[in-house]
């Protein structure tokens, strides 16, 4: 394993009351805990929770950009309330916009709740970063993530598998899954051997 690259990923929290200590965080050990399973690179974290603010949430996803994360992930601030600003504050930082994370994200949670429909999720790439918003609980994000199998089958893929080859695209690390979490997709001509 030694010869994959390591990949810098940010994860951002972004909960007004678990930043200022009114409830533990669990969206970034959720994400952690995932991204290790998932990946088999050697991954170092930049971990931030921060309070539902656009500008704060903005210049931390330029810092992390600016710190050589191939992958920033966010989760929380997605739904129609207003304080949730997850969504302008990450397309304020975008050279592009990516619709089909968002898309996708919405109709794996639609399997499980009618009010999927509510959430804003996107994703963007700023320089060689792809940066995507995520739902805020532990089991939406590992749903979004992986997808949805059935006996071992997959029914319904999950975001994940398109960020590897996302990421070769845009310049990044080549990132390697572990295919019994989420088997990335590649063509066969960007597959590197072994």
């Amino acid at each position: 394993m030694s010869d994959l690259a390591a990949a810098r990923i940010g994860i951002v929290s972004i909960s007004d009351r678990a930043s200022s200590g009114v409830y533990e965080d669990k969206g970034l050990p959720a994400l952690k805990d995932w991204l290790g399973k998932a990946l088999k690179n050697p991954l170092a974290f930049e971990e931030r929770l921060i309070p539902d603010e656009q500008a704060k949430i903005s210049a931390t996803l330029i810092e992390l950009v600016d710190a050589g994360c191939a992958l920033v992930l966010t989760t929380g601030g997605t739904g129609p309330a207003p304080r949730d600003v997850t969504p302008e504050a990450t397309l304020a930082v975008a050279d592009k916009e990516m619709p089909g994370f968002g898309e996708q994200m919405r109709q794996i949670s639609l399997r499980f709740v009618p009010t999927a429909i509510l959430s804003r999720q996107v994703a963007v790439i700023r320089g060689k970063t792809l940066i995507m918003n995520l739902p805020g609980q532990p089991k939406a994000i590992q749903e979004t993530l992986e997808g949805l199998k059935e006996d071992g089958r997959q029914v319904v893929p999950g975001i994940f598998a398109a960020v590897p080859y996302c990421i070769d695209l845009i310049g990044g690390p080549y990132l390697e899954t572990n295919d019994e979490v989420c088997k990335g997709w590649r063509p066969k001509n960007a597959v590197r051997p072994r």
